[in-house]
């Protein structure tokens, strides 16, 4: 399965052999030793998986159900009228498919993928950036696409990638891809990144996000269920990034109508930093930018709504 998808999860393994993820883990962490695959939080890849990325097609399949969660959730975090960046992902797809029914949304992508679940909203804007496409994840990339989000200014950014850590935050395995995934975040005064819990714990090789720039994370509540990624959620929230849960199955409020938070009696250590449904509204983090700090293009270049959005 590894070797045909490029990674899997432990579940997904447990699944398909009808045995417990006590039992895969075991076996992943053999197979490992015999050097047939790379051990990841909550999974496996093959050998040298530092670098590689799986394709489209098998992405697609990891996860589904959590991406689904996450992406619900997610969307209670849009309102009417907002102006979004959202990178490319499986995840970000999802998440642009509940936007749809946003009116008065403006949304700017290098994601292919994310362009063709808005093309048919009838009230949402979408722009393009320019750029290479990057045929792997349908994605736009290089100094054009860099060059096109220069001087943008949105409320918030939506953003995935192929691991997170508190220590060294957002990372991915293409620079291209980051460096695009930077200028992205760079627009937004909240930055917003959607992870399952397959990318906790996983550090790969190109930082896109300090764990500083994150306003929060919105993650599955399999990451919140286990160690190590419980500690790993919990390393983040200590660093200021507020942690949303998305229950599976989790029947989401329209966009614009935010769920509400749990507030348990006794909270475990850590455990109040990861409401389940969508926190309130963050001030931008320190050394995070803000609306308005950097000169924009002459008006007319990108849709009003682009320029000081709050």
């Amino acid at each position: 399965m590894v070797r045909a998808n490029g990674a899997v999860s432990l579940r997904e393994l447990a699944r398909v052999v009808q045995t417990s993820e006590v039992t895969v883990r075991r076996d992943v962490r053999a197979l490992e030793a015999e050097g047939l695959l790379d051990r990841r939080h909550g999974g496996a890849v093959l050998p040298g998986g530092f670098s590689r990325e799986p394709g489209y097609p098998q992405k697609t399949h990891l996860a589904a159900a959590e991406k689904s969660a996450i992406a619900d959730l997610a969307a209670t975090l849009v309102e009417e009228g907002d102006a979004v960046v959202i990178g490319a992902g499986t995840t970000t797809q999802e998440l642009a498919r509940r936007l749809a029914r946003v009116p008065g949304l403006t949304v700017v992508t290098n994601s292919l993928l994310v362009a063709q679940a808005l093309a048919h909203a009838n009230r949402v804007e979408v722009v393009m950036t320019g750029g290479t496409l990057r045929g792997s994840n349908y994605a736009l990339v290089g100094s054009g696409a860099e060059q096109s989000l220069h001087g943008l200014r949105v409320s918030k950014a939506f953003i995935s990638g192929s691991g997170l850590t508190a220590e060294r935050g957002l990372s991915t395995t293409n620079m291209l891809s980051a460096s695009v995934d930077r200028a992205l975040v760079q627009s937004a005064a909240e930055v917003i990144v959607l992870a399952d819990h397959t990318k906790l714990g996983t550090d790969t090789m190109f930082q896109t996000v300090p764990t500083d720039a994150i306003t929060r994370l919105v993650t599955d509540e399999h990451a919140a269920g286990h160690d190590p990624t419980a500690r790993e959620l919990d390393a983040l929230a200590d660093c200021g990034v507020q942690i949303a849960i998305a229950p599976l199955g989790l029947a989401a409020e329209p966009p614009g109508h935010p769920a509400p938070e749990r507030h348990p009696q006794q909270p475990p250590p850590g455990a109040a930093r990861r409401a389940a449904g969508a926190p309130s509204a963050a001030a931008p983090l320190p050394g995070q930018r803000r609306p308005g700090t950097h000169g924009g293009p002459p008006p007319g270049h990108l849709p009003p709504r682009l320029a000081g959005a709050r």
